[in-house]
């Protein structure tokens, strides 16, 4: 009896061995989260602040530039592309890749990448031009509360392009941001804030739905280009697509300003400017400074972290917006938008508590793993 269970101790004892040798030990580390460093907190505390405060200044800066007299939706949209070029410095400045990481990753042809970049840019420009048209028939407060629907369709998104699982508590955040969204059309005084048509209203309402979903597909196609193309990159990869991908929208806004003739009355526009010329050209410079602070923050979480986490961070912001329109544009905050900024709020919270509980799993499942090498089999054979 003792001689058949020898090569079953061999067995066991060779597996134990291989699960503790240098290659599985690796393979483990690609499938097991590590515990991150502070230097990994301190970019997306970074990069969080990037996108709360670059959105909620953009926001109001751009609703500034309407009430005072701007009319111009492209230009309106071109102050939110064309500020790439202080970027420049920063990914010239960035470190450089490491070769002993990526020497042995394929990466993509040059024609790739362009072929990318042009269509994020050109999504860009055609969801910020929709953003615009929003912005202009909307109040900011309910505005900002619709585009927080886009962490909905960016999560519905990610389920078909990353396997998203959908947990209770992810149902019920895509629950309530829809209710939060779809509470804003049965507002009984549309015009509240500036009289705009209910025609127009609808017009801004399904622009603003339509960006939302538009702009989550591309966070989610974001996502994947870092996952399938870039893999490998350092952070300059970040500043590289924000760049190239508002060069191409940059250009896009150009030619739509204009093709559609609005360029003619600019002089026109800038003179009739309430708070003055030097105020109307700082008024689209700050935007300008500000969308790409949020550009930065948002794609730097989706390669930190994920697509769906960047929306979710977009939308702790939101309901920052309507408090300061309340302050700065005296908007009525009436029963209707406080239901859905609590919901939103609510919505968000519970997004957050299920990543806490996929935070808390990983790291017991890292540390498991790493217990394999504290064998006992392995202490008996040696």
């Amino acid at each position: 009896m003792g001689k058949p269970q020898e090569p079953q101790l061999h067995i066991i004892v060779q597996e134990v061995k291989e699960e503790n040798s240098p290659q599985y030990l690796n393979s483990k580390k690609l499938t097991s989260p590590e515990p991150r460093n502070y230097k990994w907190w301190i970019c997306i505390i970074m990069y969080t602040f990037f996108v709360i405060f670059g959105q909620s200044a953009s926001t109001l800066l751009a609703r500034l530039y309407y009430d005072k007299g701007g009319k111009s939706i492209w230009v309106a949209t071109l102050s939110q592309l064309a500020g790439f070029p202080i970027l420049i410095p920063c990914y010239c400045l960035a470190p450089p890749k490491s070769c002993t990481k990526n020497e042995q990753i394929q990466k993509p042809s040059a024609l790739i990448l362009a072929l990318v970049y042009f269509s994020f840019g050109i999504c860009l420009a055609a969801f910020s031009l929709m953003y615009s048209i929003g912005l202009l028939h909307l109040p900011v407060s309910t505005f900002s509360l619709i585009c927080a629907s886009q962490l909905a369709f960016n999560a519905l998104f990610s389920f078909f392009l990353h396997s998203q699982k959908f947990t209770p508590f992810i149902i019920i955040s895509l629950v309530l941001l829809t209710i939060s969204s779809t509470l804003l059309i049965f507002q009984t005084d549309p015009a509240s804030h500036t009289e705009v048509s209910k025609g127009k209203y609808a017009t801004g309402f399904l622009c603003t739905i339509g960006a939302s979903a538009g702009y989550g597909l591309m966070l989610s196609l974001t996502q994947l280009s870092f996952k399938k193309l870039l893999k490998g990159e350092t952070r300059a990869k970040v500043f590289e697509m924000v760049i190239y991908q508002s060069l191409v929208a940059t250009s896009a806004a150009i030619v739509g300003l204009f093709t559609s003739g609005e360029w003619k009355g600019l002089s026109i526009e800038m003179e009739e400017f309430e708070l003055g010329k030097f105020s109307y050209a700082m008024t689209l410079i700050e935007t300008a400074i500000a969308s790409q602070f949020f550009v930065v923050g948002t794609i730097g979480l989706i390669f930190e972290v994920s697509s769906l986490f960047s929306n979710a961070i977009s939308v702790l912001g939101l309901p920052i917006i309507p408090i300061l329109a309340v302050i700065f544009f005296h908007e009525k905050m009436d029963a209707i938008k406080a239901i859905a900024m609590v919901l939103a709020i609510w919505g968000f919270v519970s997004y957050v508590y299920q990543c806490y509980l996929d935070n808390k799993s990983s790291k017991s499942e890292y540390r498991s793993g790493s217990e394999v090498s504290k064998s006992p089999l392995l202490e008996e054979v040696s």
